[in-house]
């Protein structure tokens, strides 16, 4: 596809069972990209241009947190080896879940749970697990040899291409802080974030949206677990998982597909509000399972929005490449943006 590509609309896209706006084959049956596919050469080439000063700053938590993460999880481990036959030598080991901290949530992670279905529409139940989303330890031993039917959907699809573009922050914090005193929810309680909220936020701080964008939410996920005792930390990873994050409307997602975001990030553990209203289906399902969207979560963005409240710039070239998983579920992003 070409920059220049007209895409349909949110109202132009066929439904699908119970599901407004399926993408599948948008860009072709056979795509494993998704949105992705909008971060052209000419996109990436016309997104560099943000970089004017050469500040740097990176967007991943440290893997180290948290240390009790949510959705059962488990924790990371780190273990350093030193090795005396050599003298001064080190070696480490790192054992994690790719969603305990910050993330991409990939194409295999999500689908449309109530119809047992994940992009494209592929049905589990007609797949054998000799060759499709095998769970269990994947043994891929020769570079030539790879089964692309046991791969197909994973997270070495973004890592291979790249998750590169304008990238355009919406600071909520600050925005209600600004403009009520104080965050009008708690992040760690379940709070639908209206998509009035989010407009007005980008109008205030003069943000005007493009094609291809990667959009990034300030939610305060972040600064709330920072500030947090210890006591509060290890609560928030062992009781029922409720979080703010974006409504699951209507509106909300023509608004995410109108604007043909190439991915969108928070620094919330789910981007979305969880759990969502009952009744409601899951976001995620929409953003993966019918449009192939990247889903980024754990966000560290306390540097970027300082930085972007000091200069008073809230879009940057953004930079992602994922760990590149054959057939891998998700990852850390290895993220950063560049002014």
């Amino acid at each position: 596809m070409t920059a220049e590509r007209k895409l349909p609309t949110f109202d132009e896209l066929p439904a699908f069972r119970d599901f407004t706006g399926c993408a599948w084959e948008v860009w072709g049956k056979d795509d494993q990209l998704g949105t992705v596919n909008l971060l052209t050469e000419e996109v990436v080439k016309e997104a560099s241009k943000e970089i004017k000063t050469g500040k740097a700053i990176g967007l991943n938590w440290p893997v180290n947190f948290p240390a009790k993460p949510a959705f059962h999880r488990q924790p990371p481990s780190h273990k350093i080896i030193f090795m005396p036959q050599f003298g001064a030598v080190h070696d480490d080991i790192l054992h994690i879940n790719t969603q305990s901290g910050t993330q991409w949530d990939g194409l295999k992670h999500f689908g449309l749970i109530h119809h047992g279905l994940f992009y494209q529409g592929y049905i589990l139940a007609e797949m054998t697990p000799a060759n499709f989303f095998k769970a269990g330890e994947l043994q891929i031993t020769s570079p030539t040899d790879v089964d692309p039917d046991l791969i197909k959907y994973g997270i070495h699809n973004w890592a291979q291409h790249g998750i590169c573009g304008r990238g355009v922050l919406i600071d909520l914090v600050k925005y209600y802080e600004e403009t009520q005193g104080k965050l009008p929810y708690d992040p760690v309680t379940s709070h639908g974030i209206p998509l009035a909220d989010i407009l007005a936020c980008a109008k205030k701080q003069g943000v005007t949206f493009r094609k291809a964008d990667i959009l990034i939410l300030r939610v305060g996920f972040i600064q709330r677990f920072t500030n947090a005792t210890e006591e509060e930390r290890n609560a928030i990873g062992t009781k029922e998982e409720t979080f703010a994050g974006i409504e699951q409307t209507e509106d909300m997602k023509r608004f995410l597909w109108d604007n043909h975001f190439a991915a969108v990030a928070s620094d919330q553990p789910a981007l979305e509000r969880w759990p969502p209203p009952e009744g409601v289906s899951h976001l995620h399902s929409t953003l993966l399972g019918m449009w192939g969207m990247p889903i980024g979560e754990f966000f560290d963005l306390e540097a970027l929005s300082k930085h972007c409240a000091e200069t008073g710039r809230y879009t940057f070239f953004f930079s992602s490449w994922p760990l590149n998983v054959l057939g891998g579920v998700a990852s850390p992003p290895n993220a950063a943006a560049y002014f």
